[in-house]
């Protein structure tokens, strides 16, 4: 779900072998030409032919637009596991998503015996101001019954337009009958970066990529530096766990925000429009302290070139387990009132030039978590994307990676992968991985 650029080496070889043939056979373009347009416009003619017989024969009136939905997705679904159509709907959510910010009460919400139950007001929101507390369930929003939805719709109508009111109904524990509670939407934005001290260590996690992702870690690094003691802090740590990435110049900000030179990342598709190389700017914000990256087998795509990038330039050491393996960038394309879609367009290369397309990132020291009883028995490892159907092979060959555990304890004090991270930094521990050797950086 990255805004720009990807596809990939077998364009570039198919480009080169058609010059040659064109070169070596120049009699034969305008009849190679012709045919192939000729193919294409016959395989046009069978869709239509089919849409045809289903509208005026299948056993029920089809929906055409749905018809055209689904050839159309499966088109796209067709070329990798991670192109697609998004019809306005849904082009709409996407854009909320990325946008990181939109009009609605602040609350997180799951859906529980036929119900919306509040996991938790987020600080300083409309929800928070007007006393909902966590484990409160909304059993109706503006006297319809929530029932009647599933969580989806319930969430649609809870968010709207900033400064219109709804009537959200609440059932409270210890209460007898439930309560109407009149809360007045605001601008919410998703708190992708979330920070806290470690002792002197400072802790960063951010758990997606979007608009709002640099401007939450510059942020929340000037908090810990206040919190800590700028010259006190002992170094960082990076926390992309369970992170599935987001916006590309997201992630090439965040990847500078701990570099003051170098590439961060590049990016190669079939047009040369498509291959951009991103370099770091002067500056770092940590100034340079010793910095830990957590990944998981849950930690893909704009996770995956922040920590690549601080691992080829050993700005960081990387613990944990290895990432999921989406090497790939998708740029979204609006279709006007028909939505958008989100096509393969290029493929990301961290600065050493490694493309990590159904490999991922081999961490610096390897660290799997402790499973409870409960979980022993049941599968925590992500498959990566090398396990995802017609999904793009590693044009370096070589195996392919097969998935890592994602499973990160609720507790810290039982979060094998955050302790160690803790006691390297604090000097507790010792690692050879530990500090990273700057002379076996990629060249700048």
């Amino acid at each position: 779900m990255i805004r720009n650029a990807s596809l990939l080496l077998a364009g570039t070889i198919i480009g080169a072998t058609a010059a040659v043939t064109f070169t070596q056979v120049p009699s034969l373009i305008p009849g190679v030409a012709h045919a192939a347009v000729s193919d294409t416009y016959r395989q046009l003619n069978l869709f239509g032919d089919v849409f045809e017989r289903i509208r005026s024969d299948y056993v029920e009136k089809p929906d055409d637009t749905a018809l055209i939905e689904a050839a159309v997705n499966g088109m796209l679904t067709s070329l990798d596991p991670h192109s697609s159509y998004m019809n306005p709907k849904d082009f709409k959510d996407m854009q909320v998503q990325t946008r990181g910010e939109f009009g609605g009460l602040g609350i997180e919400v799951t859906m529980e015996d036929g119900v919306v139950k509040v996991v938790s007001p987020i600080d300083d929101t409309p929800a928070a101001k007007a006393g909902i507390l966590a484990g409160d369930l909304i059993v109706a929003l503006d006297g319809e019954a929530i029932q009647n939805m599933n969580l989806n719709q319930a969430v649609d109508k809870m968010r709207g337009a900033v400064n219109t009111p709804i009537t959200v109904t609440i059932q409270r524990k210890g209460t007898e009958k439930p309560f109407d509670v009149k809360i007045v939407r605001d601008v919410i934005r998703v708190q992708s970066v979330r920070s806290r001290t470690e002792g002197d260590v400072g802790y960063l996690r951010i758990s997606s990529f979007n608009e709002q992702t640099y401007d939450g870690l510059k942020s929340a690094i000037e908090k810990l530096q206040k919190d800590i003691g700028k010259d006190k802090v002992k170094g960082y740590i990076l926390d992309l766990r369970n992170n599935p990435g987001g916006l590309l110049d997201q992630a090439e900000l965040v990847g500078d925000a701990f570099l003051d030179k170098g590439e961060v990342v590049s990016t190669r598709g079939r047009h040369a429009d498509q291959n951009m190389r991103y370099d770091a700017r002067p500056g770092d914000l940590t100034d340079g302290k010793p910095i830990i990256v957590l990944i998981n087998g849950g930690s893909a795509s704009a996770s995956e070139i922040v920590a690549g990038a601080l691992q080829d330039h050993k700005r960081a050491t990387i613990l944990g387990t290895r990432s999921f393996g989406k090497g790939s960038v998708q740029t979204i394309i609006p279709l006007g009132s028909n939505g958008a879609i989100r096509l393969t367009t290029a493929r990301y290369y961290t600065p050493s030039g490694r493309s990590i397309q159904a490999k991922g990132i081999d961490p610096d020291i390897q660290v799997v978590q402790e499973l409870p009883p409960e979980l022993k028995d049941k599968v925590t490892d992500t498959k990566g994307e090398a396990s995802l159907k017609g999904h793009l092979t590693n044009e370096g060959g070589g195996d392919e990676g097969t998935g890592s555990q994602a499973y990160v304890p609720p507790e810290a004090k039982d979060d094998k992968q955050l302790q160690e991270a803790i006691g390297l930094l604090d000097g507790r521990q010792a690692n050879s991985a530990f500090p990273p050797n700057p002379s076996a950086a990629v060249p700048n």
